[in-house]
């Protein structure tokens, strides 16, 4: 049986390398690749297929969420670890809705970083008592349906167009990351504001940061 190959998706270069230097101490496993945003994330999971993916949620160009549900559309069997500052109860949904094995806290990494990606290596999952606590307590209390419509209503696309109006790109930036024509993305966009009757890019900004896909730390 080879070793663990495993992919660490951070936009902060200090916290890459320390989650690397934590994963390095255990026999067996190989970071094969660091990525500093979602959509680098899902080209190297492509290319590269690791077993286990550790992913920030809050990254630019393309979320840890949404990067997610395209490396498993890519990689069925490939295990996903989110790591987040966040531990709401909303966030702890969307990270089950995006098909996610496991759910670390950011400040419980130093303690609790090998036990989660053992965890996953034996396809287990793995959630800190806090965040089974919730998963039990929302699962078992009703949630508001308006709230998960709005969740579903964008499809992958357009969830990768909005969080780049949000994070400030231009039109042409927007159709360079998707290699889409200028005209296209404006498209995309005026489509957008209509669907979700937002009238200006501070609402669809808002939007998106109200709905997580994109994430203020």
């Amino acid at each position: 049986m080879g070793g663990l190959r495993i992919l660490i998706a951070d936009d902060h270069e200090v916290a890459r390398k320390g989650i690397r230097s934590l994963l390095e101490t255990h026999a067996g496993w190989e970071v094969c690749c660091e990525a500093r945003d979602g959509r680098e994330a899902v080209e190297c999971a492509s290319q590269l297929k690791p077993d286990v993916l550790l992913l920030d949620i809050g990254m630019p160009n393309l979320n840890g969420l949404d990067a997610a549900r395209q490396i498993l559309a890519i990689l069925p069997e490939a295990r996903i670890l989110i790591l987040t500052v966040h531990d709401s109860e909303q966030t702890v949904r969307e990270v089950l809705a995006a098909g996610a094995r496991g759910f670390l806290l950011k400040s419980d990494t130093g303690r609790d970083l090998l036990a989660a990606v053992e965890a996953l290596q034996h396809r287990r999952t793995f959630f800190t008592s806090k965040v089974a606590q919730m998963m039990l307590d929302g699962y078992l209390r009703p949630h508001n349906e308006s709230e998960t419509f709005s969740q579903c209503v964008l499809t992958p696309r357009e969830r990768e167009v909005i969080q780049l109006v949000a994070e400030g790109k231009s039109t042409k930036e927007i159709a360079t990351a998707l290699s889409l024509s200028v005209k296209t993305a404006e498209t995309h966009r005026t489509n957008l504001m209509r669907k979700l009757d937002l009238h200006s890019i501070a609402d669809l900004t808002l939007y998106a940061v109200r709905n997580g896909i994109v994430h203020v730390e």
